[in-house]
């Protein structure tokens, strides 16, 4: 368990390289990145700790991503919400003569406050066309 904002910004730097593995990896992660706030006193209290330990948890027990089959259509699935925005790449693949769905990619991003106020649709769209650049 982090003690300090040090141990902290040293997690998040580790479990931010694997984001894309991390399915809402941004709203998961927020209430750790808020202790990273100027003003804010270091506390440990029970969403953070639950955070944390989601983390850890999720860290540990990754889904396993599909490699992209270019011949093959792929399907986004798109979130957004107050905490941050995310998108989910998958694609239909037969694994043992059954097609099955998986994830390829996660992409999982915070939103800054002022973009935190959009209207649902306005989210949706935000995120939408963050993917898309994103995937480009």
């Amino acid at each position: 368990m982090p003690q300090n904002e040090k141990e902290i910004q040293s997690f998040l730097g580790f479990a931010g390289y694997y984001r894309q593995h991390i399915k809402d990896f941004a709203s998961i992660a927020r209430p750790l990145y808020k202790l990273l706030d100027k003003d804010t006193v270091f506390e440990m209290n029970v969403d953070r700790v639950k955070a944390f330990e989601s983390l850890r948890q999720a860290l540990t027990t990754s889904p396993l991503l599909l490699m992209p089959n270019f011949k093959l259509p792929f399907k986004l699935y798109i979130d957004a919400s107050g905490d941050g925005i995310s998108a989910a790449l998958h694609q239909f693949q037969i694994i043992n003569d059954k097609p099955v769905e998986g994830p390829i990619c996660f992409l999982p991003r915070k939103i800054k406050p002022t973009k935190a106020r959009y209207g649902a649709s306005q989210m949706e769209c935000l995120c939408l066309v963050w993917a898309l650049e994103k995937l480009n």
